[in-house]
């Protein structure tokens, strides 16, 4: 046979195992890997890379409003762009319906903003800040059946969040249509009245962010989240977790059978709550909700990441500038109530983890690969195309130097933000050569693909995992009013 383009001498790593082998690559997809494979047309040598995946980061925000009125800093070519020079050759980004909007309007306008831009395929999550009967009949039906099948909402915000007869709603809605829905769990009237008492004492600076935030707001509304996803016996995945606290609620539920999913990100594994704790407004760039922790936390979400109580590992990529159009709408009277929210890291993502998980040996090449890339194809219904290496799959790889040594700085990211919240980290290990269906879209630091050649994925219904199976039962209610979410049967 031959071949659009073979990748041969590489150490190939997939979900599942470790081995020496070539990939054959025709018409976008792997169609061989074995030893000895002849070169194809285009021939590409890995001799001393390491050969995985391209990374699916699940959650992103990229050209988006924030509820405040703040547009992100990186559409959707700056942050493709900086996606793929960091290995990560899917991104799925919220498409947001703030409260009045209509969805197809909402979907058309992000639709043709990311066709126009995004080099590497896309797909969307639908925000929604309306529960009205006819979002949640008719347009999250149509959404689904049009491919996207995950919908996200708040439990805190006050432009967003929605009561629990609102998310009990929800989540009748997305049982129904087989969408997954991801919850952003931190109970809004403990933020509200901490940041209130704060503020009339005078504390204003970023460093209170954290304490409002405080760890139990989240740890409660995880709780509460979860207890309602069982009412209606209905999966869910609680985004971005930070808190040791918040992590043993999602444990101890898992064990007893609860249909839940978690994901964490960077920022609970690199930062700290001493970040945010700077001189003036600094401590703003390293300000998200829920914000950083501590150590004993950062340990904690390596732990669950590693047991299997978080999932998936995503970037929350949340790009902001440092001006008044970005993170200071006050300029230097901005306190921390009124600074946007997020930090970036879509490009950072991979390589910190390659390096501080996988080469400093905390976890092993097959944890890697299913907490960047093919858990969120399970989780996100796509793992009929993407999320690993196998025959018949699309050809999204990452080439990785295991020896290349970095120390970070934002003048050699590729996204629009103007800071990156981990300047001066050294790290070890980096993707010089990254591949996007078959195509070669970056190598060896150079660019090598147009805006506007990603594709919309159109995503199946997700098959999520219960793990503890025999514990899990329908509740009263969910059995008396005929209510079934959708199994869970495959495991990770």
């Amino acid at each position: 046979m031959t071949y659009d383009l073979t990748i041969r001498n590489g150490q190939i790593s997939t979900s599942t195992t470790t081995f020496k082998a070539d990939i054959g690559i025709n018409d976008c997809r792997i169609v061989a890997i074995q030893p000895d494979l002849p070169a194809g047309k285009r021939d590409i040598d890995a001799t001393g890379k390491w050969v995985m995946p391209g990374g699916i980061d699940s959650h992103a925000h990229i050209e988006q409003k924030s509820s405040g009125g703040v547009m992100c800093a990186d559409d959707f070519y700056s942050g493709t762009v900086s996606a793929a020079f960091g290995g990560t050759t899917t991104v799925l980004s919220f498409a947001a319906q703030h409260r009045g909007a209509k969805i197809a309007d909402v979907l058309e306008d992000y639709g043709q903003r990311a066709r126009e831009k995004a080099i590497i395929d896309y797909g969307f999550h639908l925000i929604l800040s309306d529960a009205t009967p006819e979002i949640l009949e008719t347009d999250l039906p149509r959404a689904v059946r049009e491919g996207i099948t995950s919908v996200k909402v708040y439990m805190t915000y006050d432009a967003l969040k929605l009561d629990d007869y609102q998310l009990l709603d929800v989540l009748e809605a997305a049982g129904r249509e087989g969408a997954m829905l991801m919850i952003h769990a931190e109970n809004h009237d403990v933020i509200r009245w901490v940041a209130r008492r704060l503020l009339d004492r005078g504390h204003k600076a970023p460093k209170f962010h954290a304490v409002a935030h405080d760890k139990l707001a989240e740890s409660e509304a995880t709780n509460r989240a979860i207890s309602l996803s069982r009412l209606l016996d209905v999966p869910i995945l609680i985004v971005h977790v930070s808190a040791t606290e918040a992590i043993d609620v999602i444990r101890s539920a898992k064990v007893l059978g609860s249909k839940v999913q978690a994901e964490s990100c960077p920022q609970y594994l690199f930062l700290t709550a001493d970040d945010i704790d700077l001189e003036g407004l600094e401590g703003a760039k390293y300000c998200c909700s829920p914000p950083p922790r501590d150590e004993a936390a950062q340990e904690a979400v390596w732990q669950g990441l590693l047991d299997g109580t978080l999932a998936i590992y995503s970037s929350d990529h949340a790009p902001y500038r440092f001006d008044e159009g970005g993170k200071l709408p006050k300029g230097d009277q901005t306190t921390f109530k009124e600074m946007a929210n997020g930090v970036p890291g879509l490009e950072l993502r991979l390589p910190l983890l390659f390096s501080e998980g996988l080469l400093k040996g905390r976890m092993s090449a097959q944890q890697f690969v299913q907490l960047t890339a093919s858990n969120h194809a399970k989780m996100y219904g796509l793992e009929h195309c993407k999320g690993d290496i196998a025959v018949g799959l699309d050809a999204d790889i990452a080439l990785w130097d295991p020896t290349e040594t970095r120390t970070i700085r934002w003048e050699d990211l590729h996204d629009n933000v103007g800071y990156t919240p981990y300047e001066g980290k050294t790290i070890t290990g980096w993707p010089t050569t990254v591949l996007s269906r078959g195509e070669v879209i970056v190598d060896q630091g150079t660019l090598c693909a147009e805006a506007g050649r990603g594709q919309f994925l159109v995503r199946k219904s997700p098959t999520p995992v219960l793990e503890n199976a025999e514990h899990a039962q329908p509740s009263r209610a969910a059995r008396w009013l005929g209510l079934k979410g959708k199994a869970w049967t495959e495991k990770f």
